[in-house]
């Protein structure tokens, strides 16, 4: 039986990615959580041998708990699945070590399939991510500036983007800020242009 570890701080989404995934014969969810914190603590707890973590939570975000969850518990290996799929969050997640990256639009079959896959040894990364990654070449943008940005090109005051993102007003300007300059942008409407012609955002 794979032991599988499965976090997501969308309540609705965690329940039915669990239930589908207890279906499936040859995978035993020993735990789900509703933050990095948490995904970190059970992964202490219950030692899985799969986590299955979405890419946005408070706290740890997915990638940060994929590398948190490697240190304690050595033979797990993570997937990241996630509704951001930009290039520079999977280029991110590949440097850390994750071994699978794949939308929240996949099918819970093919979900099955990749945990097995990467359970075996192997990696997964969605194709069509990985084609929007090549093309995109090197954002200058951190994970972080390019998720506030997106969230600024929804017309979302700073203290809406605040809350969404889990941060202070504070970190958010200073995101805004930095990436405007990053971008040679007059303003956060020009460096959401900018960043959105080169499949940044």
């Amino acid at each position: 039986m794979i032991r599988l570890l499965l976090a997501d701080d969308e309540t609705l989404i965690r329940d039915a990615l669990a239930s589908l995934l207890r279906l499936e014969d040859d995978i035993d969810v020993v735990a789900v959580a509703a933050s990095g914190t948490e995904a970190l603590d059970a992964a202490r707890k219950h030692e899985p041998d799969v986590a299955v973590l979405d890419l946005q939570m408070p706290g740890l975000d997915g990638i940060e708990a994929s590398e948190e969850i490697a240190r304690a518990v050595p033979g797990c290996r993570s997937i990241i699945v996630t509704s951001h799929g930009r290039p520079g969050y999977l280029k991110r997640a590949l440097s850390a070590g994750v071994s699978g990256f794949l939308p929240k639009t996949v099918s819970s079959t093919v979900l099955g399939q990749v945990v097995r896959q990467v359970h075996d040894g192997g990696r997964y990364v969605d194709p069509q991510l990985a084609a929007e990654a090549i093309g995109a070449g090197d954002s200058p943008l951190t994970a972080r500036e390019a998720d506030v940005l997106e969230l600024a090109a929804q017309g979302a005051p700073v203290e809406e983007i605040a809350e969404r993102a889990h941060l202070s007003t504070g970190t958010v300007r200073n995101y805004l800020s930095s990436a405007t300059h990053k971008l040679d942008a007059a303003n956060r409407h020009e460096a959401v242009h900018k960043a959105r012609e080169h499949g940044w955002i």
